[in-house]
């Protein structure tokens, strides 16, 4: 049985579901489908982030703050290192500057 995943994930979501010796904390399978819905929700967001930034006159970084927020919510079905993620791959596909988590996300 041959492994015919075309999607390549990146190292920073591998990261996400990862122990200190890089061993994946859930089956390979978890990782795969959460990185799915991480990436079409950081992808659905792009309009909606600029949305904001133009409808509501704040900058970037209040925008990319206010979608966190969102994302923190127990309803969004994120988990808060997938929350952190998603706000990254969404800064870097509006070309914006990604901010910096202090809590420990890096």
């Amino acid at each position: 049985m041959s492994d015919e995943y075309q999607i390549e994930i990146p190292p920073s979501f591998y990261a996400l579901y990862s122990d200190a010796r890089r061993r994946l904390t859930e089956p390979l399978a978890v990782v795969r489908a959460r990185y799915e819905i991480c990436e079409d929700l950081a992808h659905h967001l792009v309009e909606h982030g600029k949305t904001l930034l133009f409808s509501v006159h704040i900058n970037e970084d209040e925008v990319l703050r206010r979608i966190y927020l969102g994302l923190q919510r127990p309803e969004s079905g994120v988990s808060a290192p997938e929350a952190v993620w998603i706000i990254r791959r969404l800064a870097e596909l509006l070309g914006w500057e990604a901010p910096h988590f202090d809590d420990g996300a890096g």
